[in-house]
């Protein structure tokens, strides 16, 4: 059939469709796009002229409709993904950090930058960087690095092959991410005969794959010898839909369970093995639990630092690990005992060894104990209220501006109550969305699901600017649920583009906005390290001592044409969120709250970059701690 190579793209997206457990569905929801001279006129035609059953959607930051295609993969549990198209040089570049958030989580994503001209006449086309020592480099060779599978069209015929990888990895378990199929625009438009049987129905079967008989029996030597086993649930559980497997994997074994953020929600926190969040974000139950275990049950983990402050929190004497994981890479991990598979498949086929040799944990009333003291914990942070000689959440800060600033917000507000008076209000099944500064820590802490995959937070890259556009993708795959972008000042400055998209699609989302006037997680980290406030207040001058900058974001989204409302008290907040409820328009919560009131610690450490040599006595001991800290840690 003779076509343009953008014309049999088109097409061929179309009819790509994935079966997993007999279902079979369609693979490519659709197309986000932002138009420039470098696709408009190739995949713009194609498009325009026969977009077939693709969703065509208009972007407004080429970063920005990434981040809400990585999130719509992500609550479709990758079962389903958009592409995204751009022009050549800047629109290109700036899908590079979203290209590296999808790598990161392992989420699915198709990218289609446009690309130079192939045959090069008219170079130094208009955005092209002209390397010097290579002329076949291209702003897109930026995407190499950060994509799971690279390829440039230079031929039309190249197409096939090209597109064929592409869902080859895409649709792979263990090792998806960004593909990125970069397309000369020239080569766009050329035309050629492609065959039918490349443009026909396609299914791409994601199998399950089965753990061998001799991992299991590895697994179930560990097990001979472990007393008081944990087990950590990722997000390989939830995208493996696995989580009822693997509850009743833990209520027969009488094994106990924490949550890294992208496995948070594939069980409601309600189930009494749940410890909740583990690691540096993680709580007290899960942390005291894990550095008690003597073996460790990585299930789809890739045992970040941050999520499970793997090098530092299991510091039983022999502690040993158990991974469950498609992927070979992040089994083996640790110097862990592989059992390469599925979540689901590998959780049953390893009860099945564990029940013939009559295996049952030695806990008794210790995880139980563990969880009701947490929840006391949490009860009191959802009941902090800023009053005359408050003392901030946030050990080792001065607490002298905490007056200044809740003069200059006319709130009084601490973050952690605002959590705990959203989780009354808003629905079971509403969806929250995350993925940078200080709310990742505190959600992964007191956000208490009710109902599975009702979180959905990007944390293996925690990039700025995911949340609100985030919240867009998820919106799309849930339509019928309320979605709330749970983010801060720094990020809603960082990128919130697609506020306006959902705006024009009349796609309702809810943004959530903590403002403290400030990149509050990294002022935290730099003066818990001996460091004086630097750089990270929105103060008048960046001075120490300069006003605090009080900003209406209320105003901006109102000038969007979304609902805003100004937050100041609880009052003001649930009589807000009831209006938004009864709305049909994307609505913004200008919701003022005191820095220093998110929640931090409970057992958990990660090595950061401390200075070895300062001025400061504070920064030379706290550089001191963290050699003492190093030298318990593993290693590698």
């Amino acid at each position: 059939m003779k076509l343009t190579t953008a014309q049999a793209l088109v097409a061929f997206l179309d009819k790509q469709y994935i079966e997993f457990d007999g279902r079979t569905r369609r693979f490519v929801k659709g197309v986000f796009t932002l138009f420039g001279h470098g696709n408009v006129l190739g995949l713009g035609q194609a498009l325009e002229e026969n977009p077939g059953g693709l969703l065509v959607l208009q972007g407004r930051n080429e970063q920005g409709m990434t981040h809400a295609a990585v999130a719509f993969a992500k609550q479709k549990l990758r079962k389903q993904i958009f592409a995204c198209t751009t022009s050549v040089g800047p629109g290109a570049a700036n899908m590079v950090t979203a290209a590296a958030t999808a790598t990161a989580n392992n989420i699915p994503v198709l990218l289609l930058p446009g690309d130079v001209y192939a045959t090069r006449q008219p170079d130094p086309v208009l955005q092209q960087i002209e390397q010097t020592g290579s002329l076949s480099i291209s702003t897109n060779d930026a995407f190499r690095p950060v994509s799971k599978y690279f390829d440039r069209v230079s031929r039309p015929e190249q197409l096939m092959s090209a597109m064929l990888s592409a869902m080859r990895v895409l649709t792979d378990l263990g090792d998806t991410g960004a593909v990125t199929i970069a397309l000369p625009q020239d080569v766009q438009a050329e035309t050629w005969d492609f065959p039918e049987s490349f443009l026909a129905r396609r299914v791409h079967r994601i199998e399950r794959p089965a753990p061998t008989e001799a991992m299991l029996e590895d697994g179930a030597e560990l097990f001979a010898q472990a007393r008081k086993p944990f087990l950590i649930c990722g997000g390989g559980v939830r995208y493996s839909e696995a989580g009822p497997q693997l509850l009743q994997f833990c209520r027969e074994f009488n094994i106990p369970f924490g949550e890294t953020q992208a496995g948070k929600s594939a069980i409601p926190y309600g189930e009494p093995l749940n410890m909740g969040g583990v690691g540096v974000t993680g709580g007290l139950a899960a942390n005291t639990i894990a550095k008690a275990a003597d073996l460790i049950i990585g299930v789809g983990t890739r045992f970040t630092d941050f999520t499970t402050a793997s090098k530092s929190l299991f510091q039983q004497d022999g502690v040993k690990f158990l991974n469950i994981n498609p992927s070979r890479f992040h089994a083996g991990k640790l110097d862990g005992t592989a059992i390469t598979a599925d979540a689901k498949a590998g959780l049953a086929a390893l009860a099945e060894k564990l029940r013939a040799m009559g295996y049952k944990s030695a806990y008794s009333t210790e995880y139980g104990e563990a969880k009701a003291e947490w929840d006391r914990e949490i009860t009191r942070l959802f009941n902090v209220k800023y009053q005359e000689g408050f003392k901030p959440e946030v050990a080792g800060h001065l607490d002298s501006a905490l007056p200044e600033y809740a003069a200059a917000f006319g709130s009084r507000l601490t973050q952690t109550e605002v959590l705990g008076a959203l989780q009354e209000i808003l629905d079971e099944d509403a969806v929250a969305v995350g993925a940078s500064g200080s709310l990742p820590g505190c959600m992964q802490r007191v956000w208490l699901p009710k109902l599975p995959d009702t979180y959905n937070m990007e944390y293996g890259y925690s990039c700025m600017g995911y949340e609100i556009c985030g919240a867009l993708g998820v919106k799309i795959a849930e339509p019928d649920k309320e979605v709330y972008a749970m983010t801060g000042d720094g990020s809603f400055l960082m990128l919130h583009s697609e506020l306006v998209t959902s705006i024009q699609m009349g796609i309702k989302i809810n943004v959530m906005l903590f403002d403290n006037a400030g990149f509050g997680c990294i002022n935290n980290l730099q003066m818990s390290s001996g460091m004086d406030s630097f750089c990270t207040e929105f103060r008048k001058g960046n001075r120490p001592d300069g006003e605090i900058m009080v900003i209406d974001y209320a105003k901006i989204a109102e000038g969007y044409g979304a609902a805003s409302y100004t937050i100041r008290t609880l009052e003001d907040l649930r009589a807000a969120v009831k209006d938004a409820k009864a709305g049909d328009r994307s609505a913004l919560f200008d919701i003022k709250v005191l820095p220093k009131t998110m929640t931090e610690g409970y057992g958990a450490w990660w090595n950061t970059g401390v200075a070895s040599a300062a001025a400061k006595e504070s920064i030379r001991q706290a550089y001191r701690r963290k050699l003492e800290n190093l030298n318990k840690a593993r290693k590698y």
